[in-house]
């Protein structure tokens, strides 16, 4: 659609389109240098896929690591995101990361009290071995917060579908720390905090929220302080050019009637990827079938469908943040994190065999999956297998390893939930014969892969996949053996849990140049048009650097967007002053 710029009904200089962690950052930078600037959100709520994400900031060398006397170097950081890109990103756009990502973060702590970003190391980067890697890791959070400061906006933030009790709420650290709930005093410990946390909730009213909800909840009240206008249940329906071809607004609908909104030097697509069409999913990757993404509800692809419009070119459209997960007979959707990292266990293929690395980070064991379909044995679904001592020692599928708690809000005791078995998302056998029959592999295969197995665990490595090797594997391993990773399995019964291929979101999007600028095939820049977060191609190529590698870089590239809008905006008023 082509207009004049005074063909509108609202201007402003940066209009933002999307809430979540890119398009609030893009929106604060914006202002912060002197602009006008609005976020039009089409969901009625704000958050996007931050606000359900596990909150982390995969920023190195961020303030927060420099106040703990960690630097790490910048070059080898790029060298580390070169070699896990694989040639797939342009050395411009790893360059303008790493060095705007700390910036990014130490303007946000200098704007505002609510956003406070903290570093506690000891989660490794995901590939730690490599050059550049980092077994501290480069993850920032932001600490816990009372919901009822957000007041009437606490119940505009997105929530996940399935909300913990009221008083239920885990920072980082202490997840690991909680997963050894037999193993250690402070496993234990957390338990008792949890329980303090929900009488405290009860007696006081508290609403305490972390990790993305605690993020998109700080962002929010950052962009009120600044007095910056949030439009909810506004969908973007088209992006407006002029006859130039460059973008100088958008259309929306607000209130039932479609208005047009001028921007003056720029529109930021900021509104999430296409998580939840299934149609274009199917179309671009056939072997994902099923609706089985943790992203926002809303994100159906429509800033990247208007993009193309003006001829943007796209990249990696057949990616996503794949993550592996249970889906339980309501549909909820579970990560399968920890447990893949417990050392009892296995997982098989449709051939009853091993494939990867179980602990493997969870886009390699998602491209794993993918890769395993294709070649014709049935990897979506998997399996995996344990036995009933791991059932009494380690937390598997939310499952708490203490004596039955009745009333508990997660499954408690020695036994299986029945409905977990009725459902088939489990299943419970006491010979590999039966387990085979259930799940539907060979026999033969599934009892040699369990016989060997043994053999490598009582070994102490697992000469086939390298399984504990990694610090990241070790991670959420169990630190009272020699080998976390690596344990026989013991006397049956023996468990299967179906295992499908769930996702953080779609990846692929538009593609950028390194100040986040939409480009044509050609590679020319769409100007006025700028994307960021899972609308743009992603800076991690089909990887993932370590944990918050979504939040980060959107974060970032929306403050290189904004900052690069401003410093337009300022060569502009510059030159007319000479003429």
């Amino acid at each position: 659609m082509r207009a004049a710029v005074n063909d509108f009904d609202h201007v402003v200089d940066v209009l933002v389109v999307g809430s979540g962690g890119g398009g609030m950052t893009a929106a604060l930078t914006a202002q912060a240098a002197g602009l006008d600037v609005v976020v039009v959100e089409k969901s009625s709520f704000f958050g996007g896929s931050t606000a359900l994400s596990g909150g982390g900031i995969w920023v190195p060398g961020a303030p927060a690591q420099r106040r703990e006397g960690y630097a790490p170097e910048p070059e080898r950081v790029v060298e580390y995101l070169r070699r896990i890109t694989d040639g797939l990103v342009s050395e411009a756009r790893i360059r303008q990361y790493v060095g705007s990502a700390p910036e990014m973060l130490a303007f946000l702590e200098r704007l505002s009290g609510w956003c406070e970003f903290v570093w506690k190391p000891g989660y490794a980067d995901y590939y730690p071995e490599l050059p550049g890697g980092s077994e501290l890791g480069s993850t920032i959070n932001v600490p816990p917060i009372d919901l009822r400061k957000l007041g009437p906006d606490e119940q505009r933030l997105l929530q996940p579908l399935a909300l913990a009790p009221r008083g239920i709420w885990l920072g980082p650290k202490e997840l690991r720390t909680f997963y050894r709930i037999r193993q250690s005093w402070a496993g234990k410990g957390v338990l008792l905090k949890l329980i303090s946390r929900m009488i405290r909730a009860r007696l006081f009213g508290e609403r305490m929220a972390a990790i993305g909800q605690s993020l998109a909840a700080r962002l929010r009240l950052t962009m009120r302080e600044c007095g910056i206008p949030l439009w909810l249940d506004s969908p973007m329906t088209e992006l407006i050019a002029d006859a130039d071809g460059s973008v100088t607004g958008v259309s929306v609908v607000r209130d039932g009637k479609t208005q047009r909104i001028g921007a003056r030097l720029g529109v930021i697509l900021a509104s999430g990827g296409f998580d939840h069409d299934l149609a274009w999913r199917k179309e671009l990757l056939p072997v994902v079938d099923q609706d089985w993404s943790f992203g926002n509800p809303a994100a159906m692809g429509d800033g990247i469908r208007a993009a193309q419009k003006l001829g943007a070119a796209t990249d990696l459209l057949d990616e996503a943040w794949w993550f592996p997960a249970i889906q339980w007979p309501d549909g909820r959707m579970q990560f399968m994190l920890n447990e893949r990292m417990m050392p009892a266990q296995f997982i098989v293929n449709g051939d009853g065999k091993r494939f990867i690395n179980e602990a493997a980070p969870y886009m390699d064991f998602g491209h794993a999956m993918i890769d395993g379909q294709k070649s014709g044995v049935t990897h979506i679904p998997c399996w995996l297998i344990t036995d009933h001592r791991s059932w009494n020692r380690y937390v598997i599928g939310g499952h708490l390893p203490i004596p039955k708690i009745p009333g508990a809000p997660v499954p408690t005791g020695r036994k299986v939930p029945s409905a977990w078995l009725e459902s088939g998302v489990v299943k419970a056998a006491t010979t590999w014969e039966e387990m085979a029959t259930k799940i539907g592999v060979p026999a033969d295969n599934l009892r040699e892969t369990a016989r060997r197995f043994n053999e490598l665990a009582r070994k102490g490595h697992d000469d086939d996949f390298n399984r504990g090797d990694s610090t990241y594997d070790n991670y959420y391993g169990d630190p009272t053996l020699p080998n976390p990773n690596l344990y026989p399995l013991g006397h049956p019964p023996y468990y299967g849990f179906r295992i499908v291929l769930g996702d953080l979101g779609t990846s692929g999007g538009l593609r950028t140049d390194e100040y986040a600028r939409v480009l044509r095939d050609d590679d020319t820049v769409i100007p006025g048009l700028y994307a960021v977060g899972n609308t743009s191609a992603p800076v991690m190529g089909r990887s993932y650097a370590g944990a918050g590698a979504t939040i980060g870089p959107a974060m970032t590239f929306g403050f290189v967007a904004a900052n690069h809008l401003a410093a337009h905006a300022a060569n502009r008023t510059l030159n007319s002053h000479r003429r």
